[in-house]
Protein backbone atom coordinates (compact mmCIF):
# COMPACT_ATOMS: atom_id res chain seq x y z
CA UNK A 1 0.00 0.00 0.00
CA UNK A 2 2.66 2.12 0.88
CA UNK A 3 4.40 2.05 -2.41
CA UNK A 4 0.84 2.86 -4.56
CA UNK A 5 0.47 5.82 -2.37
CA UNK A 6 3.80 7.09 -2.75
CA UNK A 7 3.38 6.68 -7.23
CA UNK A 8 0.05 8.40 -6.51
CA UNK A 9 1.70 11.44 -4.55
CA UNK A 10 4.49 11.30 -7.72
CA UNK A 11 1.27 11.70 -9.98
CA UNK A 12 -0.21 14.39 -8.19
CA UNK A 13 3.05 16.25 -8.15
CA UNK A 14 3.58 15.94 -11.06
CA UNK A 15 -0.16 17.16 -12.08
CA UNK A 16 0.63 19.87 -9.49
CA UNK A 17 4.17 21.50 -11.63
CA UNK A 18 1.97 20.88 -14.82
CA UNK A 19 -0.31 23.05 -13.39
CA UNK A 20 2.13 25.75 -11.80
CA UNK A 21 3.74 26.17 -15.25
CA UNK A 22 0.63 27.08 -17.23
CA UNK A 23 0.44 30.71 -17.86
CA UNK A 24 -2.48 32.74 -18.93
CA UNK A 25 -3.75 32.05 -22.16
CA UNK A 26 -6.14 35.33 -23.66
CA UNK A 27 -7.95 32.85 -25.63
CA UNK A 28 -8.63 31.15 -22.75
CA UNK A 29 -9.47 33.73 -20.63
CA UNK A 30 -8.73 33.77 -16.58
CA UNK A 31 -7.22 30.36 -15.85
CA UNK A 32 -8.47 29.68 -12.22
CA UNK A 33 -8.15 26.24 -11.13
CA UNK A 34 -11.56 24.30 -10.87
CA UNK A 35 -12.51 24.75 -6.89
CA UNK A 36 -15.13 22.61 -4.70
CA UNK A 37 -14.29 18.93 -5.50
CA UNK A 38 -17.23 17.00 -4.33
CA UNK A 39 -17.38 13.48 -4.43
CA UNK A 40 -19.87 10.73 -3.87
CA UNK A 41 -20.56 7.00 -4.73
CA UNK A 42 -23.21 4.49 -5.04
CA UNK A 43 -22.08 0.81 -4.49
CA UNK A 44 -23.74 -1.21 -6.67
CA UNK A 45 -26.50 -3.58 -5.18
CA UNK A 46 -26.82 -2.07 -2.13
CA UNK A 47 -30.05 -3.16 0.15
CA UNK A 48 -31.06 -4.32 3.69
CA UNK A 49 -29.70 -7.74 2.71
CA UNK A 50 -26.52 -6.48 1.00
CA UNK A 51 -25.25 -3.33 2.66
CA UNK A 52 -21.77 -3.80 0.98
CA UNK A 53 -23.27 -4.66 -2.51
CA UNK A 54 -23.85 -7.26 -4.78
CA UNK A 55 -20.54 -9.06 -4.79
CA UNK A 56 -19.76 -7.66 -8.23
CA UNK A 57 -17.28 -4.82 -6.82
CA UNK A 58 -19.14 -2.34 -9.11
CA UNK A 59 -19.24 1.30 -7.68
CA UNK A 60 -20.67 4.14 -9.12
CA UNK A 61 -18.44 7.05 -8.76
CA UNK A 62 -20.11 11.14 -9.30
CA UNK A 63 -17.70 13.78 -8.81
CA UNK A 64 -18.05 17.66 -9.50
CA UNK A 65 -16.41 20.80 -8.95
CA UNK A 66 -16.65 24.52 -9.84
CA UNK A 67 -14.83 24.97 -13.31
CA UNK A 68 -14.42 21.83 -14.37
CA UNK A 69 -14.02 20.41 -17.66
CA UNK A 70 -13.48 17.03 -17.13
CA UNK A 71 -12.44 14.57 -14.20
CA UNK A 72 -9.52 11.61 -14.14
CA UNK A 73 -9.70 9.16 -11.84
CA UNK A 74 -6.84 7.88 -10.08
CA UNK A 75 -7.05 4.29 -8.48
CA UNK A 76 -4.94 2.34 -6.09
CA UNK A 77 -3.61 -0.21 -8.73
CA UNK A 78 -2.75 2.63 -10.38
CA UNK A 79 -4.98 2.37 -13.23
CA UNK A 80 -6.57 5.74 -14.10
CA UNK A 81 -9.65 7.08 -16.71
CA UNK A 82 -10.51 10.49 -17.88
CA UNK A 83 -14.43 11.20 -17.91
CA UNK A 84 -16.15 14.58 -19.14
CA UNK A 85 -19.08 14.44 -17.16
CA UNK A 86 -17.78 12.96 -13.74
CA UNK A 87 -19.80 9.77 -13.51
CA UNK A 88 -17.65 6.50 -13.99
CA UNK A 89 -18.58 3.03 -12.67
CA UNK A 90 -15.81 1.25 -11.74
CA UNK A 91 -15.29 -2.52 -11.00
CA UNK A 92 -13.45 -2.71 -7.97
CA UNK A 93 -11.96 -6.93 -7.97
CA UNK A 94 -10.00 -7.76 -4.36
CA UNK A 95 -12.17 -10.43 -3.11
CA UNK A 96 -13.97 -9.62 0.38
CA UNK A 97 -15.43 -6.56 1.62
CA UNK A 98 -12.90 -3.83 1.47
CA UNK A 99 -12.30 -0.06 1.13
CA UNK A 100 -10.23 2.02 -1.64
CA UNK A 101 -8.82 5.34 -1.68
CA UNK A 102 -9.81 7.66 -5.62
CA UNK A 103 -8.28 10.05 -6.06
CA UNK A 104 -10.06 12.82 -8.20
CA UNK A 105 -8.78 15.44 -10.67
CA UNK A 106 -10.80 18.21 -11.78
CA UNK A 107 -9.79 19.68 -15.08
CA UNK A 108 -10.22 22.78 -16.32
CA UNK A 109 -9.79 25.26 -18.89
CA UNK A 110 -6.41 25.57 -20.35
CA UNK A 111 -5.28 22.25 -18.43
CA UNK A 112 -5.34 23.85 -15.34
CA UNK A 113 -6.19 20.75 -12.42
CA UNK A 114 -7.35 20.47 -9.15
CA UNK A 115 -7.24 17.29 -7.19
CA UNK A 116 -8.44 15.78 -3.97
CA UNK A 117 -8.20 11.81 -2.53
CA UNK A 118 -11.48 10.27 -1.21
CA UNK A 119 -12.09 7.11 0.26
CA UNK A 120 -14.34 4.24 -1.15
CA UNK A 121 -15.56 2.15 1.88
CA UNK A 122 -17.13 -1.43 1.96
CA UNK A 123 -17.34 -2.62 -1.17
CA UNK A 124 -17.93 -6.26 -1.85
CA UNK A 125 -16.33 -8.32 -4.63
CA UNK A 126 -16.83 -11.86 -4.99
CA UNK A 127 -16.08 -12.66 -7.96
CA UNK A 128 -13.40 -14.92 -9.05
CA UNK A 129 -11.96 -16.74 -12.19
CA UNK A 130 -8.15 -18.29 -11.59
CA UNK A 131 -8.39 -21.09 -14.31
CA UNK A 132 -9.02 -18.12 -16.51
CA UNK A 133 -5.85 -16.30 -15.15
CA UNK A 134 -3.47 -19.42 -15.53
CA UNK A 135 -4.50 -19.86 -18.62
CA UNK A 136 -3.87 -16.11 -19.72
CA UNK A 137 -0.78 -15.80 -17.99
CA UNK A 138 0.07 -19.73 -17.66
CA UNK A 139 1.04 -19.14 -13.87
CA UNK A 140 2.77 -16.69 -14.80
CA UNK A 141 3.76 -14.89 -18.34
CA UNK A 142 2.06 -15.98 -21.71
CA UNK A 143 2.32 -14.54 -25.10
CA UNK A 144 -0.88 -14.59 -27.48
CA UNK A 145 -0.72 -14.12 -31.31
CA UNK A 146 -3.41 -13.76 -33.87
CA UNK A 147 -4.71 -17.44 -35.27
CA UNK A 148 -4.23 -16.09 -38.55
CA UNK A 149 -4.86 -19.88 -39.99
CA UNK A 150 -8.33 -19.55 -38.36
CA UNK A 151 -11.51 -18.58 -40.69
CA UNK A 152 -13.16 -16.13 -38.70
CA UNK A 153 -10.36 -14.72 -36.68
CA UNK A 154 -11.39 -11.31 -37.33
CA UNK A 155 -14.73 -11.33 -37.81
CA UNK A 156 -18.07 -8.67 -37.09
CA UNK A 157 -21.51 -9.47 -36.52
CA UNK A 158 -24.78 -8.15 -34.50
CA UNK A 159 -25.18 -7.25 -30.72
CA UNK A 160 -29.10 -7.12 -30.40
CA UNK A 161 -31.73 -8.85 -28.41
CA UNK A 162 -31.03 -12.18 -29.94
CA UNK A 163 -28.74 -14.12 -27.57
CA UNK A 164 -28.68 -17.33 -29.05
CA UNK A 165 -27.09 -15.91 -32.01
CA UNK A 166 -24.60 -13.67 -31.02
CA UNK A 167 -21.93 -15.47 -30.11
CA UNK A 168 -20.68 -15.76 -33.94
CA UNK A 169 -19.53 -13.14 -36.71
CA UNK A 170 -23.11 -13.18 -38.93
CA UNK A 171 -21.63 -10.13 -41.11
CA UNK A 172 -18.43 -10.63 -42.05
CA UNK A 173 -15.44 -13.71 -40.90
CA UNK A 174 -11.51 -13.38 -42.28
CA UNK A 175 -10.54 -15.80 -44.48
CA UNK A 176 -7.11 -17.42 -43.58
CA UNK A 177 -4.39 -15.35 -43.22
CA UNK A 178 -6.38 -12.41 -45.33
CA UNK A 179 -5.14 -9.35 -44.01
CA UNK A 180 -1.36 -10.54 -45.17
CA UNK A 181 -1.94 -9.98 -48.70
CA UNK A 182 -2.05 -6.01 -48.25
CA UNK A 183 0.06 -3.74 -46.99
CA UNK A 184 -2.30 -1.80 -45.63
CA UNK A 185 -3.25 -4.22 -43.15
CA UNK A 186 -0.75 -6.78 -42.77
CA UNK A 187 0.98 -5.45 -39.31
CA UNK A 188 -1.57 -7.19 -37.59
CA UNK A 189 -0.32 -10.26 -37.38
CA UNK A 190 2.88 -8.80 -36.27
CA UNK A 191 0.69 -8.26 -32.81
CA UNK A 192 2.17 -10.17 -29.76
CA UNK A 193 -0.31 -10.01 -26.74
CA UNK A 194 1.53 -10.71 -23.55
CA UNK A 195 -0.46 -11.34 -19.62
CA UNK A 196 1.54 -11.35 -16.65
CA UNK A 197 0.69 -12.59 -13.71
CA UNK A 198 2.26 -10.41 -10.66
CA UNK A 199 1.37 -11.08 -7.44
CA UNK A 200 -2.12 -10.32 -7.27
CA UNK A 201 -2.53 -8.13 -10.13
CA UNK A 202 -2.92 -9.30 -14.07
CA UNK A 203 -1.14 -7.08 -16.94
CA UNK A 204 -1.02 -7.05 -20.08
CA UNK A 205 1.08 -5.30 -22.84
CA UNK A 206 0.86 -5.41 -26.70
CA UNK A 207 3.72 -5.18 -28.78
CA UNK A 208 2.77 -4.00 -32.60
CA UNK A 209 6.55 -3.06 -33.57
CA UNK A 210 5.16 0.13 -34.02
CA UNK A 211 2.32 -0.14 -36.13
CA UNK A 212 -1.42 -0.98 -35.31
CA UNK A 213 -4.31 -2.03 -37.28
CA UNK A 214 -7.25 0.67 -37.23
CA UNK A 215 -10.98 0.24 -38.10
CA UNK A 216 -11.31 2.70 -40.26
CA UNK A 217 -13.94 4.63 -37.72
CA UNK A 218 -10.64 5.89 -35.96
CA UNK A 219 -8.31 6.12 -39.12
CA UNK A 220 -9.28 9.40 -39.39
CA UNK A 221 -8.41 10.45 -35.39
CA UNK A 222 -5.12 9.15 -35.82
CA UNK A 223 -3.46 10.33 -39.19
CA UNK A 224 -5.35 8.19 -42.13
CA UNK A 225 -7.86 8.30 -44.18
CA UNK A 226 -11.21 8.42 -42.77
CA UNK A 227 -13.66 5.29 -43.39
CA UNK A 228 -11.09 3.25 -44.30
CA UNK A 229 -8.93 0.59 -42.64
CA UNK A 230 -4.98 0.95 -42.52
CA UNK A 231 -1.91 0.44 -40.48
CA UNK A 232 -1.05 3.27 -38.66
CA UNK A 233 2.31 4.50 -36.73
CA UNK A 234 0.84 4.13 -32.96
CA UNK A 235 2.41 3.45 -29.64
CA UNK A 236 0.76 1.42 -27.39
CA UNK A 237 2.08 2.52 -24.17
CA UNK A 238 2.93 1.22 -20.96
CA UNK A 239 1.97 -1.62 -19.33
CA UNK A 240 -1.84 -1.82 -18.45
CA UNK A 241 -3.84 -3.44 -15.85
CA UNK A 242 -6.59 -5.93 -16.14
CA UNK A 243 -9.24 -6.76 -14.28
CA UNK A 244 -11.26 -9.60 -14.86
CA UNK A 245 -15.50 -9.58 -13.90
CA UNK A 246 -18.80 -11.08 -14.81
CA UNK A 247 -19.49 -10.85 -18.17
CA UNK A 248 -22.04 -8.36 -19.38
CA UNK A 249 -22.03 -9.34 -23.51
CA UNK A 250 -25.54 -10.08 -24.77
CA UNK A 251 -24.29 -13.35 -25.40
CA UNK A 252 -26.34 -16.05 -23.90
CA UNK A 253 -24.10 -18.29 -20.88
CA UNK A 254 -23.52 -21.56 -23.10
CA UNK A 255 -21.68 -19.39 -25.65
CA UNK A 256 -19.51 -17.82 -23.06
CA UNK A 257 -17.27 -18.83 -20.09
CA UNK A 258 -19.13 -15.87 -18.13
CA UNK A 259 -15.99 -13.76 -17.96
CA UNK A 260 -14.56 -10.24 -19.19
CA UNK A 261 -11.30 -8.74 -19.30
CA UNK A 262 -11.25 -4.61 -18.55
CA UNK A 263 -7.88 -2.70 -19.33
CA UNK A 264 -6.65 0.37 -17.98
CA UNK A 265 -5.22 3.37 -20.12
CA UNK A 266 -6.45 2.33 -23.33
CA UNK A 267 -5.13 -0.80 -23.50
CA UNK A 268 -6.59 -3.04 -26.74
CA UNK A 269 -6.16 -6.05 -28.22
CA UNK A 270 -4.75 -5.81 -31.47
CA UNK A 271 -7.19 -4.06 -33.94
CA UNK A 272 -8.14 -0.96 -32.66
CA UNK A 273 -12.18 -0.52 -32.27
CA UNK A 274 -11.90 1.96 -29.16
CA UNK A 275 -13.06 -0.85 -26.75
CA UNK A 276 -11.49 -1.88 -23.37
CA UNK A 277 -13.48 -4.35 -22.51
CA UNK A 278 -13.47 -7.52 -24.10
CA UNK A 279 -15.75 -10.73 -23.51
CA UNK A 280 -13.80 -14.29 -23.13
CA UNK A 281 -16.45 -16.57 -24.84
CA UNK A 282 -13.95 -19.40 -25.38
CA UNK A 283 -10.21 -20.21 -23.32
CA UNK A 284 -8.26 -22.99 -23.48
CA UNK A 285 -4.27 -23.53 -23.37
CA UNK A 286 -3.99 -23.06 -27.24
CA UNK A 287 -6.79 -20.90 -28.38
CA UNK A 288 -8.61 -17.90 -26.84
CA UNK A 289 -12.02 -16.55 -28.82
CA UNK A 290 -12.67 -13.11 -27.83
CA UNK A 291 -15.79 -10.51 -28.34
CA UNK A 292 -15.85 -6.90 -27.96
CA UNK A 293 -18.40 -4.15 -28.93
CA UNK A 294 -16.86 -0.69 -30.57
CA UNK A 295 -16.84 2.47 -29.04
CA UNK A 296 -18.66 4.10 -32.25
CA UNK A 297 -21.18 1.51 -33.08
CA UNK A 298 -23.20 -0.54 -29.53
CA UNK A 299 -25.20 -2.64 -32.37
CA UNK A 300 -22.26 -4.22 -33.60
CA UNK A 301 -19.76 -7.08 -32.27
CA UNK A 302 -16.13 -7.85 -33.33
CA UNK A 303 -15.17 -11.35 -32.63
CA UNK A 304 -11.00 -11.43 -32.12
CA UNK A 305 -9.10 -15.74 -31.82
CA UNK A 306 -5.87 -15.70 -30.71
CA UNK A 307 -3.44 -18.74 -30.63
CA UNK A 308 -0.87 -19.93 -27.86
CA UNK A 309 1.63 -20.23 -31.67
CA UNK A 310 2.48 -17.32 -33.59
CA UNK A 311 1.51 -17.46 -37.21
CA UNK A 312 3.27 -19.02 -39.87
CA UNK A 313 4.00 -15.68 -42.27
CA UNK A 314 3.71 -16.13 -46.25
CA UNK A 315 -0.09 -18.09 -46.35
CA UNK A 316 1.31 -21.05 -44.44
CA UNK A 317 -1.31 -22.65 -41.56
CA UNK A 318 -0.45 -22.61 -38.29
CA UNK A 319 1.29 -25.72 -36.52
CA UNK A 320 -1.24 -28.22 -35.16
CA UNK A 321 -1.15 -28.57 -31.60
CA UNK A 322 0.65 -31.29 -30.14
CA UNK A 323 -1.96 -33.23 -27.97
CA UNK A 324 0.05 -34.97 -25.81
CA UNK A 325 -0.84 -34.57 -21.83
CA UNK A 326 -2.91 -37.29 -20.78
CA UNK A 327 -6.19 -35.60 -19.07
CA UNK A 328 -8.60 -38.38 -18.93
CA UNK A 329 -8.51 -42.49 -19.15
CA UNK A 330 -10.23 -45.40 -18.31
CA UNK A 331 -8.62 -48.74 -18.82
CA UNK A 332 -11.18 -50.63 -17.54
CA UNK A 333 -9.14 -52.79 -15.08
CA UNK A 334 -11.63 -52.98 -12.20
CA UNK A 335 -14.60 -55.96 -12.35
CA UNK A 336 -17.76 -54.90 -12.11
CA UNK A 337 -20.07 -51.82 -12.84
CA UNK A 338 -18.23 -49.08 -14.97
CA UNK A 339 -16.36 -46.12 -12.72
CA UNK A 340 -19.10 -43.95 -11.70
CA UNK A 341 -16.90 -40.79 -11.67
CA UNK A 342 -16.30 -41.48 -15.23
CA UNK A 343 -19.64 -42.63 -16.67
CA UNK A 344 -23.50 -41.95 -16.29
CA UNK A 345 -26.04 -43.67 -18.65
CA UNK A 346 -28.90 -42.78 -20.95
CA UNK A 347 -31.97 -45.20 -20.01
CA UNK A 348 -35.05 -45.77 -21.71
CA UNK A 349 -35.88 -45.18 -25.68
CA UNK A 350 -35.33 -41.68 -26.12
CA UNK A 351 -37.68 -39.74 -28.42
CA UNK A 352 -38.88 -42.20 -31.13
CA UNK A 353 -36.30 -44.42 -30.54
CA UNK A 354 -33.67 -41.17 -29.70
CA UNK A 355 -34.80 -39.67 -32.82
CA UNK A 356 -33.58 -42.53 -35.33
CA UNK A 357 -36.58 -44.76 -34.74
CA UNK A 358 -33.86 -47.34 -32.81
CA UNK A 359 -35.87 -50.49 -31.44
CA UNK A 360 -33.66 -50.69 -28.12
CA UNK A 361 -34.18 -49.98 -24.43
CA UNK A 362 -30.90 -48.76 -22.63
CA UNK A 363 -30.61 -49.68 -19.17
CA UNK A 364 -27.70 -49.78 -16.94
CA UNK A 365 -27.79 -53.89 -15.80
CA UNK A 366 -25.04 -55.52 -15.48
CA UNK A 367 -26.89 -57.98 -18.37
CA UNK A 368 -26.28 -55.00 -20.95
CA UNK A 369 -23.14 -53.28 -19.39
CA UNK A 370 -20.19 -54.50 -17.37
CA UNK A 371 -16.26 -54.38 -17.05
CA UNK A 372 -14.46 -57.92 -17.10
CA UNK A 373 -11.12 -58.79 -17.64
CA UNK A 374 -10.13 -55.47 -18.56
CA UNK A 375 -12.60 -54.48 -20.68
CA UNK A 376 -16.03 -52.63 -20.73
CA UNK A 377 -18.71 -54.78 -22.62
CA UNK A 378 -21.72 -53.38 -23.83
CA UNK A 379 -24.11 -55.98 -24.52
CA UNK A 380 -26.84 -55.67 -26.89
CA UNK A 381 -29.29 -58.74 -26.06
CA UNK A 382 -32.83 -59.60 -28.09
CA UNK A 383 -35.54 -59.81 -25.28
CA UNK A 384 -38.49 -58.49 -24.24
CA UNK A 385 -38.04 -55.76 -21.62
CA UNK A 386 -40.12 -52.42 -21.21
CA UNK A 387 -41.81 -52.78 -24.29
CA UNK A 388 -38.94 -53.11 -26.07
CA UNK A 389 -38.00 -55.81 -28.33
CA UNK A 390 -33.98 -55.25 -27.19
CA UNK A 391 -31.92 -53.63 -24.68
CA UNK A 392 -28.47 -52.58 -24.55
CA UNK A 393 -26.42 -49.28 -22.67
CA UNK A 394 -25.41 -46.05 -23.48
CA UNK A 395 -22.45 -44.64 -21.13
CA UNK A 396 -21.75 -40.82 -21.24
CA UNK A 397 -19.09 -38.53 -19.49
CA UNK A 398 -21.92 -35.54 -19.20
CA UNK A 399 -21.18 -33.77 -16.26
CA UNK A 400 -18.11 -36.16 -15.45
CA UNK A 401 -15.57 -35.04 -17.86
CA UNK A 402 -16.33 -32.39 -20.61
CA UNK A 403 -13.44 -30.63 -22.71
CA UNK A 404 -12.74 -28.58 -25.55
CA UNK A 405 -9.58 -29.95 -28.19
CA UNK A 406 -7.36 -33.08 -27.85
CA UNK A 407 -6.87 -36.27 -28.96
CA UNK A 408 -9.70 -39.00 -27.90
CA UNK A 409 -8.25 -42.39 -28.44
CA UNK A 410 -10.76 -45.63 -28.39
CA UNK A 411 -9.61 -49.48 -28.57
CA UNK A 412 -12.54 -50.96 -29.17
CA UNK A 413 -14.07 -54.84 -30.77
CA UNK A 414 -17.04 -54.13 -32.48
CA UNK A 415 -20.56 -56.07 -32.01
CA UNK A 416 -22.01 -58.11 -35.13
CA UNK A 417 -24.71 -59.48 -36.92
CA UNK A 418 -27.28 -57.53 -38.94
CA UNK A 419 -29.12 -54.04 -37.19
CA UNK A 420 -26.14 -53.31 -34.56
CA UNK A 421 -25.18 -49.86 -34.29
CA UNK A 422 -21.68 -49.62 -32.51
CA UNK A 423 -21.04 -46.08 -31.98
CA UNK A 424 -18.06 -43.88 -30.08
CA UNK A 425 -18.91 -40.30 -30.33
CA UNK A 426 -19.09 -37.09 -28.71
CA UNK A 427 -22.07 -34.47 -28.09
CA UNK A 428 -21.69 -31.16 -27.69
CA UNK A 429 -22.44 -29.98 -23.76
CA UNK A 430 -25.07 -27.77 -24.03
CA UNK A 431 -27.78 -29.94 -26.23
CA UNK A 432 -30.35 -28.77 -23.55
CA UNK A 433 -30.06 -25.00 -24.29
CA UNK A 434 -29.02 -25.36 -27.65
CA UNK A 435 -30.47 -28.74 -29.15
CA UNK A 436 -28.80 -31.08 -31.66
CA UNK A 437 -27.91 -30.46 -34.74
CA UNK A 438 -26.79 -26.45 -32.72
CA UNK A 439 -24.83 -27.85 -30.28
CA UNK A 440 -22.78 -30.04 -32.46
CA UNK A 441 -21.78 -33.92 -32.80
CA UNK A 442 -18.42 -35.64 -33.79
CA UNK A 443 -19.24 -39.62 -34.42
CA UNK A 444 -15.41 -41.25 -34.67
CA UNK A 445 -16.36 -44.19 -35.38
CA UNK A 446 -19.99 -45.61 -36.40
CA UNK A 447 -20.70 -49.42 -37.85
CA UNK A 448 -23.25 -50.99 -40.17
CA UNK A 449 -23.80 -54.66 -38.75
CA UNK A 450 -25.16 -54.80 -42.28
CA UNK A 451 -22.00 -53.29 -43.83
CA UNK A 452 -19.68 -55.43 -41.80
CA UNK A 453 -15.76 -54.20 -41.97
CA UNK A 454 -17.08 -50.30 -43.08
CA UNK A 455 -16.19 -47.56 -40.55
CA UNK A 456 -17.86 -44.16 -40.44
CA UNK A 457 -16.46 -41.03 -39.24
CA UNK A 458 -19.13 -37.98 -39.28
CA UNK A 459 -19.84 -34.31 -37.89
CA UNK A 460 -23.13 -33.17 -37.52
CA UNK A 461 -23.64 -29.17 -36.76
CA UNK A 462 -26.19 -27.04 -38.60
CA UNK A 463 -26.78 -27.09 -42.49
CA UNK A 464 -24.78 -29.78 -41.86
CA UNK A 465 -26.62 -32.69 -40.05
CA UNK A 466 -28.40 -36.22 -41.18
CA UNK A 467 -27.20 -37.25 -44.68
CA UNK A 468 -25.97 -33.76 -45.14
CA UNK A 469 -23.19 -34.08 -42.70
CA UNK A 470 -19.40 -34.03 -44.01
CA UNK A 471 -18.92 -37.79 -43.58
CA UNK A 472 -16.51 -41.02 -44.88
CA UNK A 473 -15.91 -44.29 -44.63
CA UNK A 474 -12.88 -46.65 -44.30
CA UNK A 475 -13.00 -50.17 -44.32
CA UNK A 476 -10.80 -51.76 -41.76
CA UNK A 477 -10.16 -56.03 -41.73
CA UNK A 478 -11.96 -58.24 -38.98
CA UNK A 479 -13.52 -55.07 -36.58
CA UNK A 480 -15.65 -58.01 -34.85
CA UNK A 481 -12.84 -60.26 -34.18
CA UNK A 482 -10.12 -57.82 -33.71
CA UNK A 483 -9.32 -54.27 -32.15
CA UNK A 484 -8.88 -51.47 -33.48
CA UNK A 485 -8.14 -47.84 -32.46
CA UNK A 486 -10.13 -45.45 -33.76
CA UNK A 487 -9.17 -41.74 -32.97
CA UNK A 488 -10.08 -37.97 -33.53
CA UNK A 489 -7.92 -35.59 -33.00
CA UNK A 490 -9.73 -32.18 -32.76
CA UNK A 491 -8.00 -28.46 -32.82
CA UNK A 492 -9.38 -24.92 -33.33
CA UNK A 493 -8.59 -25.06 -36.69
CA UNK A 494 -9.29 -29.05 -38.05
CA UNK A 495 -11.04 -32.04 -37.03
CA UNK A 496 -9.16 -35.13 -38.54
CA UNK A 497 -10.07 -39.19 -37.65
CA UNK A 498 -7.58 -42.18 -38.13
CA UNK A 499 -8.14 -46.11 -37.11
CA UNK A 500 -4.77 -47.57 -36.35
CA UNK A 501 -2.89 -44.19 -37.22
CA UNK A 502 -3.94 -44.31 -40.97
CA UNK A 503 -6.49 -41.55 -41.82
CA UNK A 504 -9.95 -41.79 -42.50
CA UNK A 505 -10.76 -38.66 -42.71
CA UNK A 506 -8.28 -36.65 -42.97
CA UNK A 507 -9.54 -32.93 -42.28
CA UNK A 508 -12.57 -31.42 -41.83
CA UNK A 509 -11.99 -27.53 -41.04
CA UNK A 510 -12.73 -26.18 -37.85
CA UNK A 511 -13.54 -22.64 -37.66
CA UNK A 512 -15.91 -19.77 -35.31
CA UNK A 513 -18.36 -20.30 -36.91
CA UNK A 514 -18.92 -23.90 -35.78
CA UNK A 515 -19.79 -25.07 -32.43
CA UNK A 516 -16.74 -27.23 -32.59
CA UNK A 517 -15.45 -24.53 -29.91
CA UNK A 518 -16.86 -25.61 -26.53
CA UNK A 519 -16.84 -28.31 -24.16
CA UNK A 520 -18.32 -32.05 -25.51
CA UNK A 521 -18.63 -34.83 -23.69
CA UNK A 522 -18.00 -38.91 -24.68
CA UNK A 523 -20.68 -41.35 -25.50
CA UNK A 524 -20.14 -44.88 -26.16
CA UNK A 525 -22.95 -47.33 -27.02
CA UNK A 526 -24.68 -49.92 -29.17
CA UNK A 527 -28.14 -49.17 -30.76
CA UNK A 528 -30.17 -51.85 -32.69
CA UNK A 529 -31.51 -51.00 -36.05
CA UNK A 530 -33.07 -47.58 -37.08
CA UNK A 531 -32.65 -45.37 -39.82
CA UNK A 532 -28.82 -46.15 -39.64
CA UNK A 533 -28.63 -49.12 -38.67
CA UNK A 534 -31.13 -50.72 -40.56
CA UNK A 535 -32.90 -53.88 -40.70
CA UNK A 536 -32.02 -56.40 -37.50
CA UNK A 537 -31.38 -59.81 -38.48
CA UNK A 538 -33.91 -62.30 -37.33
CA UNK A 539 -31.85 -65.02 -35.43
CA UNK A 540 -30.20 -62.12 -33.64
CA UNK A 541 -29.81 -62.91 -30.07
CA UNK A 542 -27.12 -60.89 -28.69
CA UNK A 543 -23.51 -59.63 -29.57
CA UNK A 544 -21.22 -56.96 -27.26
CA UNK A 545 -18.78 -54.47 -28.29
CA UNK A 546 -15.77 -54.25 -26.43
CA UNK A 547 -13.70 -51.40 -25.07
CA UNK A 548 -10.11 -52.13 -24.24
CA UNK A 549 -9.04 -48.02 -23.18
CA UNK A 550 -10.79 -44.73 -24.06
CA UNK A 551 -7.73 -42.27 -23.52
CA UNK A 552 -8.15 -38.29 -24.05
CA UNK A 553 -4.85 -36.25 -24.26
CA UNK A 554 -4.70 -31.76 -24.29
Amino acid sequence: MKKILNNLGILLMLLVLVTACQNDDKSFGSLSGPTNIQFNYEIVGVDAENPNGDGSGNVVLKASADNAISFKYIFEDLSNVTVSGGQYTKRFTKNGVNSYQVTVVALGKGGVASSASFTVEGVLSNFSDPETIELLTNGATKTWYWAAAVPGHLGVGPNNGDLQANHVPGYYAAAPFEKEASPDSNCLYDNELTFTKDGEILKYSLNNFGKTFFNGAYTGQFGGTPGTDFCLNYDTGAEKIVTLGPSSSLVSDEFKTGTEMSFTDGGFMGYYINATTYDILSITANQMVIRAVPGNDPGLAWYFIYSSQPPVQGGGGEPEPDYTNLVFADEFDVDGAPNTANWGYNIGTGDNGWGNSESQYYTSRPENVIVQGGFLKIIAKAENYMGSNYTSARLVSENKFEFTYGKVEWRAKLPTGGGTWPALWMLGQNYVANPWPACGEIDVMEHKGNQQNTIHSTLHFPGNSGGNGPTATTTASNVGSEFHVYRVVWSPNSIKFSIDDQPAFQTVANNAGTPFNLDFFLIMNVAMGGTFGGAIAPGFSQSSMEVDYVRVYQ
